[in-house]
This record gives C-alpha cells, structure tokens and sequence, in this order.
C-alpha cells in the first residue's frame, strides 16, 4: 500500500519553495534591456526588453528570501521576447541554481512559453517602434544622414510613445508608406495584419533538483492554459498543493503527486546512492561526443574558467562527485551580468547566444585558461597543455559502451529525439479516460495482480502495433503513454549509469587518500588559525605511488580548491560531523575494501570497469514503476466566486490571498500524520542536507564570492564586486608565492609533508604553471584592449610597440653597431637582461609558440632570471598605456594592490629556478666560457692552446677549440639543461705549455646562470701529475643578474684551494675516523639518489666525483697513513700505489712477497689488472688523478670496487706502503667499507660520457 502525506508545516521538507511568474508588466510598459547588447540597427520585434517578476508565492520563506531581481534574471535571461504568428512559438524549458548566503542551494525550473499581448498600450509601442526602425533603417541605407544616426543612438521609453508618434516628420511620409511592401518580412509587424506574441516564464524553485517532475508539472500547467477546455480544478489549487502539500520523498523513497493533467512521479536516492542528479546527461554526450565530455570533466576538475553556449553545466558537476565545484557558478547568465566574464577567478558559467552570434562577437578578456564549450557546433575548445584524464582511453571506451547499450552514439553530434530532451513542449502523460488514469495509478504502485497486469500489457502491445488513435482531440494514446514513461526510465537510468562510472574512476584514483591525509593540530581552533602555514595532504608521498601517466594530472588537481576544500572536510571531520558528499564517499570506499579480496591484485590493475552500473538502474528504476507514496490530491480552496475563470491561451491572474500561505484551516491539512510531526529525524531532509547545509562555523572554507552579490546588477554592486576581485587577486598572490617558497626551500622537511618520497620537479612546474595562470587572470581583469588570446603578452606586444616608437629617433645614428661590436663585454649582458631583449628572445624561438605560449616562456625565463618582479614593474610604469589598456576597476590600476602584488613576486627571487631551461630543451642557447688561471698576469697561457666540452642534463657542445692568447669563447649550441661537467684541455705537450688552472665559468647568456667548474690544478707535462686533459665538476654560483657580467674577470678570491692542495692538508689533518663517516656519507647520498622518483635524481657525476662525492671520500681513505717520503718523493698519488699494485700481482714480485698468497689468482685479481691496464692504454692525457677518478667510477658502476679494496689490503705491497695504523691495514675497517660499498650493487649506474670517454670497458 502506498502511504499519504503532506507538508503543510516547515519549508524544509516541502516539494516546492517558490512559484513564480515572470513577464511583461503592462503598467510600466515596454523598457529596452540596456545590457543584452544589441544593436538598434535590429528591428524592435527582434530586440530583448526587460521583464517583471509578476507574481510569486509565497511571499517569502525562512531559510530562502526571494531575491526578486535575481529570479527575474535568471528566470528569463535574455529578457522579453516578441514574436508573431509568423515565427515558431514552441516552448521552452531551461533550470539553473541559486545559492544563498548561508550556503544553501534552491534549484529553479523554467518553462517558458509565448502568450498573445492583449495590451493596447503594449501593441502601441511596439507599432511605433516598428515605424522609427523602418524610417531611420531607410533613410539610412539612401543615405547617411547624421539625424539618422542620431535618433537611432538612443532608446525612446514608453512614457514618449505617443508624442513619437505625432513628432514624425511629414517628409516621413513616403518612407512610411514603403511599410506595406515589408509586410511579412523577418521582423516586421503590422498590428492589423499580424497578431503580437510575448514570453512569459512559470517557475518552480524546489530544495532538491527534481527537475523531472518540475518540468511535467509546470509543463502540465501550460498545457491546461492552452486546453480548450477549462481543468477539474482551477490552477491556484494544484499550485497550491505543491507548495504546502507535497511533500520530498523520504531518502530511499518515490512519491506520487498530481498535475493538472495526470499523475507526476519523484524519488530520492537512498544513503548508499550517488545524490539526486536529473539533468539530461544523455543530452549532453549525444551532442558533444564522449571525447569532448571527458574533456570539459578535465577542465572543469582543474578548475580553468568554464564558459558555456549551452545549459550542461549542471551536469557537469553532478559529473564531480565526491568533489564540489569551489569558484563562480552561473549555470545560465543574463545579459546584465556579463560583465561577470571578466571575472579574474575561475568560473563555470553558462551564456545564451543569440542566432547568428558568432564566437569573436563576444568579448574575452580571458581566454588563455578558458574552455569554450559551443554545443550548436559540438565542439569543445580546451586550454593549451591541458593533461589526459587519468586512463582516459580506458574511460572514453567505458563511457562509449554505455551509450551504445542506450543507443546512443558515442561520437556526438547527434539531436536526440524531442521528448527525451528539455525543450519539449508536452512530455507528461494526459489520460482522458478517468478509468485508464485509475489503471496507470495501480500499475505505477504495483497494485495490479497478474491476471490485470497481463491484460494492461497486452493493451499496450496492442497501442503500439496499431498507433492508436487518440482517445480525444488533446489526449494522448496509450502507446505513447507508455512510450513516453520508457523514455523517462530510460534517461534516469543513463544518468545513473554514466555518474557512476565517473565516480568510479574517483574512487580507484582516491581509494587510499585517507593514508595521506596530516592530522597535525590538536583542536578545531588550532587548526584554522594555523590554516594557511600547514599542510593537510602529503601530496608527495600521495604523487610517488601514482601511475607515471597520471602525474600531470593529479598534481595540478591536487592544487585546485575543490581539493583542498574536500581534505579540510576530512581534517575537520575528527572534531565535527563529517559532510555528507564526504560521509558517502567514505562509506563507499569502505564497502568497496570489504568486497575487495585481493588488494594487490586490484592495486597492480590498470584500469577496473565500475560494477555498480546496473545495481543503481535498478534502484531508479524499481521506485519509479513503483511508487512508495502518494501525496493529497489537489482540492477546492476557499476561493471569491469568478476567481479562477478559464480563458484558453492565457495564463490567469491568480489569487493571492490562498496561494500566500498553507491553509491550515481547511480539513486537508488534518492528514499531516502524527509521525511526522513527532519524529524529528522525519522533519530534516538528508538529501537537502547533501546540497544546502554547510557547516557555517567553520570559516577556513574558501571565502567566495556571494551569488547574492553577483546577481546584483546596480552600479554599486559591481564596483563592490570588482572590488572583492582586486582583494582576491592579491591574496591569492601571496598564497601561491608562499607556497612556492615553502616547496623550493624546505621541500626535505618531513614535517611539511614532504619527506624523501616526494616529486618536487613536478610539483614545481606544477605550481609555476599556477603562477602563469594567476598573471593571465590578473592581466585579463578589465582588460579592453587585447590581441590573441593571452592578455599578459598582449600587454607586452603593445609595450614593445610603444617602446620601437621611444626608440628608433634615438637609436638610428648608429646604436645597432655599437651594440654588434659589443660581443663579449658588459653592455650585451646587461642589454640582455631587458625586458624587451627577454621578448625578442621569445619571439626569435623556433618552437612554434602561441601567444599563450609565449607568455608563458616569458614568465619562465623571468622567473630563472629573478627578473619577473622587475620586468613587470617595468612594463606597469608606462602609465598612458595602463590607462588606453584597461577599465577603471582593472586590477592593475589599483596602485596600492599593484606594489604589494609585485613585492610579493619580489619574494621569488630568494629561490633558483631552472624551469626555462629544463622545460624548453630543443632551443638554441648562447654560452660564454672563462677560463680563469691562478695568477692575472699569468704569461703561460700564450703558451697553451685550450679547449673545452661543455656537458649538461641534455647534451654536450662538442669540442670548442679556444683562440690563441685568449681565455674565454663564446658559442651558439642546443640547451644543454643545467651543466654538470666541463672536460678542459689543451692540444700543445711542450714542456713549456702548461698554466695552473683556478677555474672555469660558464655563463648562460639567456638565463643569467653562472657555473663554476673549480680545478686548482697544472695542465701540461712535467708539472703536477702531468694531465694533458681534466674533467671538472660544476656547481650553480650565480642565478644572473648585471653585476655578474665582470664578476669572474679578475683575480679569484685567494681562499678558493685548489684540491690537491686540499688533499695534502687531509693527510696530516684527518682522523680516520672522520674519514670513515665522509665514506658513509657519500655511500648515503648515492643510496637516497637512487630510491627518489627517475625524474627527481640530481645530479650522479657530482655525487661521484663532486666534493664530498664517492671519488674524494675513497681517495682519502687510501690516503689515510701513506708512506710518501719512502717510496716517492713530493707528489702523492694514489694512482702510483694503484698501478705497483697491478705490477706486483703480474710479475709476481721478484722479492717473492705474493708466495702462496691465495689473492693472486682469480676473477678480482683479473679484473683490477684488465681495468688499470685498460684506463693507462687510453689515448686521453688525463693525468693520474683523473685515472684514479676514472677507475672508482668504472668499479662501482661494474659492481667491482668492493671487491677489490679487500685485494689491495691483502697485498705484501700495502704493508711497505701504508703505516701501522693507516686505515687500508685495518681488516675492520676495510670489511666496513667493502659492506658499505656492496650496498651500492643493487643499482644501475650509468656515467657520462665525459667520464669514460676513450676507455672501451
């Protein structure tokens, strides 16, 4: 049995909040809509005018207060609209979403349709309209005379219609006379020819979207004003019934109510469901294609500005779940708030445009992070370098499966039939036959046995085969009926489907987010004032378990306010309720563990098919052929005798006084049940609670901008809007770049959820990325004046053309010369720094660059450069420019906000960055390279004819061969990334050819980056170890600037020693102790090195041979109780003990000291003597450090090395060689070491080329 009940009491758990009517008011008359900018070029019958709010009840509720302004706004956004017989007069339906101030939602549906004008006044004006609009339109097009123009520059009120009228001139009489040839034409109106229609909206605001249900019963209202014949019961009582008797199903629940013309179904999920969502997603894919939808999903996630030809933004974010849209939210925006697209935030709003508009008519200031969806076209236009969705592949064919089991094609572009979309004018079923209407009741409740159900299904076989004829001239036949409720089941069920294959993909991509989820504070109060400096999720230990493919995508979703909006919920949830979306994503999860038996399994698979498709279809399906209860049927009000009177085509006017409030005094409202009046659980409405009731103490949510204010459309609202704006702008700028900081400079420090796991490259370009959208959005911000689609370098081109003005006056004597013969001297570098030099560098980039594009290489290499903040300071001053450029309100003619936007840029400068250089690889980069020698009046270099190979993160430049009696080259070469090595040489082997080496620098002459690659040796024979040849490691000295252009020409600070001069110091210094910890070290940094993600290791020459690297620690050790002045004489090498070592295992000593030592045999022994032999035999003149370099290297990558320390301590040479207590006779020792170095095994080590060049091992 199905139950009854209604809802005369709280709002809360009503059907309905609000009915509305909107219009024309026949009082004030005709007034033109200012801001749907349109020309007056337009006949008046094709302009928009603004509508009233002509009635609503009730007056107002509690929780929501009608905003009369904004209903009528979104109500009928594109104002009033005329038309004639001649035109199509077909209704339609549209819906958006309120939200107040509390942060509650209401949802509105809208079923517009075109009623007969019956106004004299009204018809009046629009004749005289028509007559101004041909008379100047002729006169016009005869000739241009500037009284035309005049008069069409401005819009006549109503209150002059009249007098204009009379004032036509009486040489206007022949144009005037040409009306009758225009008759019937497009757009032309003749009050005794043609018959004058005008658009009036009914609107139903309800807590929950029901938009089904909505949209029959307001269709179902329509339609009974167009009848013939007059409804059982006059309008006022079914719009009463909705509001104060019908009341929301129960969660879990299906409720039957009654329109005027049959009965109307409604359900609600229930706890374990996805929330109610009945937008005509189906709609949507069939037009856009899948490919586009996941596509608009992606943008919408990663919060870009969303802009909409078309009504699917609501179902975009019923797509989102369990996350929630954060930013601006106008599903439909009238032509009054358009100044809203210049919002500098993220937006998701939706735009009616009018036929024929195209995409350049409309001004945007943003476009650089737009996503432009034209559902007429069926096209999608994404941001540039928007990331896959994650398994996007695997997703599209999930999604494509489904449509095809609905029939839909999956490939878009298809208009699915009328009465499965949201423009129809008739989809709710009409029985004329009292005794069939009975018989769809009991077939919808389930209450017909089998014998009865058998006959009814019969009868509708038999309707469908044969067509039916109609039952009466406005019924409908039974197949259609039927037909009608199948493609009603059949779309809630696509719905279902498709949203739960979305939140599929969510659960399998955050099925583990709690684990990552910081619990840092002790209390609520402590967290929130903390808010801003914590962090809440370990995004780097989150980002190191992702699949490699997802990472660009999930690191910036990981940015967005959604995100962080959905992990404060989760934070807070220790101390409070948790939210509803998050409860049942929770609970979700859960459940899906407890099935999941094989957690490895479901871990390791790349893509899973969600398996609740069908158990949530049925679900729907089963409460909408059944329905749970039954609401009271509409009844006679206490109505004055005449109220309610029938006129068919028009809507009537209704009477007040019973639709302002539930009659509690009539015998209906005794039905409320004592159940609901007494269980409190019955009277909140979970699902409501789903979408309306925020948590309002907790005031760290993101501060938005109130819908209130934005549907505001008075001068002063949007000032104060534009306002709120300015701040929002500055505040985010000061997040970003302190969380930049935070990330570059304590990206170790565990307690900031960054411990060793983390993906700090990524998560960089990530917020770098942040940062170029945050400067579009701010130079966007009353952006008037813009070329291409980036509004940053926009501003930029117009700077650089004022700029070629300034200076080409100044400049034509003869400047360019002076600057060519500059090569090498200061004046090119600190030119080089300029903003404009930093331009002409982008735009000379042979990378096929947009303007979007562009700007961002701008901003990259501003950012290495730590010229950013100056840069822009410099483009702002230009004050004229500023002001042609932009509106008042702009952001950057704010001065105060503007200082304090650029200090906070100013802040970046206190970090490196190299996100030019390693994200533009395959560009050419200008180097200069110095050689410094240790004296500055050294002579030898005229001796010694140098050259050098410089190498990088992607490549090296080949050999540079350096002009006699000269110390520095400069050189053009592919980005070489950040520079690691430095092999320097000389091609003269004299005696008298050599020089002590200080250093080498490096200079990025685009960048500004300065390396320092430290030698402190002798090249040259007969002098040190007599390398002809060395490899030098480098080391980032300085991010640019114009003091370091000289920097590196004069002599070098005294302090820096060379390393051999280090090494000797070491040998009387050092503890072994000391050393043995150094050794550990290195070994340490090599092990960490290779357990972070690929694409975060440094750099593993500078771990190998760099200070404190593997090479300098085992070069110490060997060093460690070294008898020098017994078997050589000044230099110590320990390549010389190296080499004895391989002579005295091959000849076996003659002294006989290897005599029945069990070393001397073996694959160790074999192995060191082919290495050693191999390292000397290579043509390279490296010298004997530069072999003992090499030979650590080749054994540890060979996994070697550790087997050879144990042979070189066994060896009788060791103990003439090395003191007592030097740390290579110590077995404990040497055992540690040999461990440690095994450690070491397990990796794969690849050396530069550098490194081993010449040696075939």
């Amino acid at each position: 049995m199905s139950g009854s009940a209604a809802a005369t009491g709280s709002a809360s758990c009503r059907f309905a909040h609000y009915f509305v009517v909107c219009g024309v008011d026949t009082e004030t008359g005709l007034e033109p809509d200012d801001g749907a900018g349109e020309a007056f070029e337009q006949s008046p019958i094709r302009r928009s005018f603004k509508s009233k709010v002509l009635v609503h009840y009730p007056e107002s509720t509690d929780r929501n207060p009608f905003n009369k302004d904004a209903v009528n706004m979104l109500c009928m956004p594109r104002g009033l609209s005329f038309r004639t017989q001649a035109d199509r007069l077909d209704p339609q339906f549209h819906s958006f979403t309120m939200s107040f101030d509390d942060g509650t939602r209401s949802y509105g549906f809208v079923h517009t349709f075109y009623e007969e004008v019956t106004s004299a006044q009204i018809i009046t004006a629009m004749q005289t309209l028509y007559q101004m609009h041909h008379v100047e339109h002729h006169s016009g097009s005869s000739a241009s005379s500037p009284s035309s123009s005049s008069s069409s520059a401005s819009s006549p009120s109503t209150s002059s219609m009249d007098s204009l009228v009379s004032s036509l001139d009486e040489s206007d009489a022949e144009s005037l006379a040409g009306l009758s040839g225009c008759l019937g034409c497009a757009g032309s109106f003749d009050p005794a020819r043609d018959t004058l229609y005008v658009s009036k909206a009914l609107c139903l605001f309800t807590p929950l979207p029901f938009l089904q249900a909505a949209r029959q019963f307001l269709s179902q209202l329509h339609q009974a004003v167009t009848s013939h014949t007059p409804p059982p019961l006059p309008l006022e009582s079914y719009i009463h019934n909705i509001l104060y008797e019908v009341p929301l199903p129960p969660p879990g629940r299906s409720l039957r109510f009654h329109g005027v013309q049959g009965p109307i179904v409604c359900q609600r999920p229930g706890p374990g469901e996805l929330p109610l969502g009945e937008y005509p997603l189906g709609e949507a894919f069939s037009l856009l294609g899948v490919d586009n939808m996941v596509q608009l999903l992606t943008c919408a996630l990663l919060e870009t500005q969303v802009l909409l030809c078309s009504q699917v933004a609501e179902g975009v974010t019923t797509l989102l779940f369990p996350f929630q849209w954060q930013h601006i939210y106008l599903p439909i925006v009238s032509a009054p708030l358009n100044h809203l697209l210049d919002a500098p935030v993220p937006f998701m709003m939706g735009i009616q445009r009018r036929d024929g508009a195209q995409r350049s008519s409309l001004h945007l200031p943003h476009e650089a992070n737009l996503c432009f969806v034209d559902i007429d076209k069926h096209s999608v236009e994404a941001p540039e370098d928007l990331p896959l969705f994650p398994d996007q592949i695997e997703l599209i064919q999930e999604l494509s499966e489904v449509l095809l089991r609905f029939g839909l094609p999956p490939q878009g572009g298809t208009i699915i039939k009328p009465n499965t979309t949201t423009t129809t004018a008739t989809t709710s079923p009409r029985l004329s036959s009292l005794v069939l209407e009975d018989l769809m009741e009991d077939r919808r409740n389930g209450n017909l046995g089998g014998e009865e159900l058998a006959v009814l299904e019969r009868l509708q076989a038999l309707a469908r085969r044969c067509g039916g004829g109609k039952m009466s001239d406005e019924g409908k036949t039974l197949g259609h009926v039927f037909e009608e409720e199948e493609e009603e089941l059949k779309a809630a069920k696509l719905n279902i489907q498709l949203r739960e294959v979305f939140a599929g993909r969510f659960a399998a991509m955050f099925g583990r987010y709690e684990d990552f989820v910081i619990h840092s504070a002790v209390d609520l109060d402590s967290w929130l004032s903390n808010r801003e400096a914590s962090f809440s999720f370990d995004k780097g230990s989150f980002l190191s378990v992702q699949p490699a493919t997802h990472l660009h995508f999930l690191s910036r979703f990981l940015e967005t306010s959604m995100f962080s909006a959905f992990v404060d919920g989760k934070v807070i949830s220790r101390w409070a309720d948790r939210e509803p979306l998050q409860q049942l994503f929770d609970n979700r999860l859960e459940r899906e563990r407890l099935y999941d038996t094989d957690e490895e399994e479901s871990r390791n698979c790349r893509y899973r098919k969600c398996t609740s498709l069908f158990e949530s279809a049925q679900a729907i399906e089963r409460r909408l052929l059944k329905a749970d209860h039954t609401a009271i049927h509409p009844h006679l009000l206490d109505m004055r005798i005449g109220q309610g009177r029938h006129q068919q085509g028009y809507f009537p006017k209704l009477q007040a006084d019973v639709l302002a409030q539930g009659q509690n005094t009539n015998k209906w409202s005794s039905r409320v049940t004592a159940s609901r009046r007494s269980d409190p659980k019955r009277s909140t409405v979970t699902e409501h609670s789903v979408e309306n009731e925020q948590r309002q103490k907790h005031t760290f949510v993101r501060k938005n901008l109130r819908q209130s204010k934005l549907l505001d459309s008075s001068p002063q609202a949007v000032t104060q809007t534009h306002r709120e704006f300015v701040d929002g702008l500055l505040s985010e700028c000061r997040l970003k770049t302190k969380r930049m900081l935070m990330e570059r400079m304590g990206k170790e420090s565990v307690e900031l959820g960054q411990g060793e796991a983390n993906i700090t490259g990524l998560q960089e370009n990530t917020l770098i990325h942040g940062l170029c959208d945050l400067l579009e959005r701010t130079w966007g911000h009353g952006l008037q004046l813009k070329q291409g689609k980036s509004a940053l370098w926009s501003h930029l081109l117009h700077y650089q053309a004022a700029q070629g003005k300034m200076e080409t006056p100044a400049e034509s004597p003869g400047g360019s010369n002076g600057s060519d013969q500059r090569t090498f001297d200061d004046g090119t570098l600190v030119l080089r720094g300029t903003l404009i030099q930093d331009m002409r560098f982008i735009q000379t980039m042979s990378e096929g660059l947009s303007e979007v594009g562009q700007a961002r290489a701008w901003i990259h290499l501003a950012l290495e450069k730590k010229m950013l903040s100056q840069h822009l300071k410099e483009l702002l001053k230009n004050q004229e420019l500023l002001r042609q450029l932009y509106k008042p309100h702009a952001f950057l003619l704010c001065e105060e906000e503007r200082e304090q936007f650029l200090f906070h840029l100013l802040s970046l400068n206190t970090v490196d960055y190299l996100c030019f250089t390693r994200v533009f690889t395959s560009i050419s980069i200008p180097y200069r390279v110095v050689i410094i020698p240790m004296k500055k009046l050294s002579i030898a270099m005229a001796t010694v004819n140098p050259w050098v190979c410089v190498s990088g993160e992607l490549g090296d430049s080949g050999v540079r061969q350096l002009s006699k009696n000269t110390q520095e080259i400069y050189f053009q070469c592919k980005n070489l990334g950040r520079l690691s090595t430095l092999q320097l040489g000389q091609e003269n082997s004299g005696l008298l050819a050599k020089c002590l080496i200080d250093c080498v620098i490096v200079y990025n002459e685009i960048t500004g980056h300065t390396y320092k690659f430290p030698c402190g040796r002798w090249l040259g024979k007969g002098v040190g170890d007599g390398s002809l040849e060395r490899v030098l490691i480098g080391q980032l000295v300085s991010p640019g600037g114009e003091e370091d252009a000289g920097r590196w020409s004069g002599t070098p600070p005294p302090e820096l020693a060379s390393p051999s001069q280090s090494v000797r110091t070491v040998l009387g210094s050092l503890g072994g102790r000391t050393i043995q910890e150094d050794m550990r070290e290195a070994a340490n940094n090599l092990v960490k090195h290779f357990h972070k993600p690929e694409q975060e290791r440094g750099n593993l020459t500078v771990l190998l041979c760099g200070e404190g690297g593997l090479v300098l620690s085992l070069e110490k050790f060997l060093l460690h109780g070294f008898k020098c002045n017994r078997l050589f004489q000044r230099n110590v090498f320990v390549w010389d003990f190296v080499e004895k070592a391989v002579v005295s295992v091959e000849t076996a000593d003659q002294m006989g000291d290897l005599q029945g030592s069990v070393l001397t045999k073996g694959p160790p022994c074999d192995s060191l003597c082919h290495y050693v032999n191999a390292i000397n035999a290579s043509p390279r003149s490296i010298g004997k450090e530069g072999k003992f370099q090499l030979f650590v290297c080749l054994g540890i990558r060979d996994r070697l090395l550790s087997q050879w320390l144990p042979l070189l301590a066994e060896l009788p040479l060791t103990t003439r060689t090395y003191e007592e207590g030097a740390l290579l006779r110590d077995r404990a020792a040497v055992h540690s070491l040999s461990r440690i170095l095994r450690t070491l095994d397990e990796f794969t080590i690849t050396l530069e080329t550098a490194l081993v060049k010449g040696v075939d091992l």
